[in-house]
């Protein structure tokens, strides 16, 4: 699954632990998300959601086309 979590966070001048600290996760959870390395669970992708204060479908999305 794609995201666009890591130019959110850019865009905010957060680090990594930074991001994890405020979803209560580990950095390598961050990074591990980050890199497509590991899905959310959905309760942590609505805590995105909520943190970025935009739909998830905004942060993440499916890679295969339509």
């Amino acid at each position: 699954m794609k995201n666009r979590l890591k130019v959110l966070r850019a865009e905010r001048n957060w680090s990594q632990a930074d991001l994890a600290q405020r979803l209560e996760v580990s950095r390598q959870s961050v990074n591990a998300i980050e890199t497509g390395k590991f899905d959310p669970s959905l309760p942590l992708a609505f805590k995105l959601a909520r943190l970025f204060a935009m739909p998830i479908e905004q942060i993440f999305s499916d890679e295969t086309p339509e």
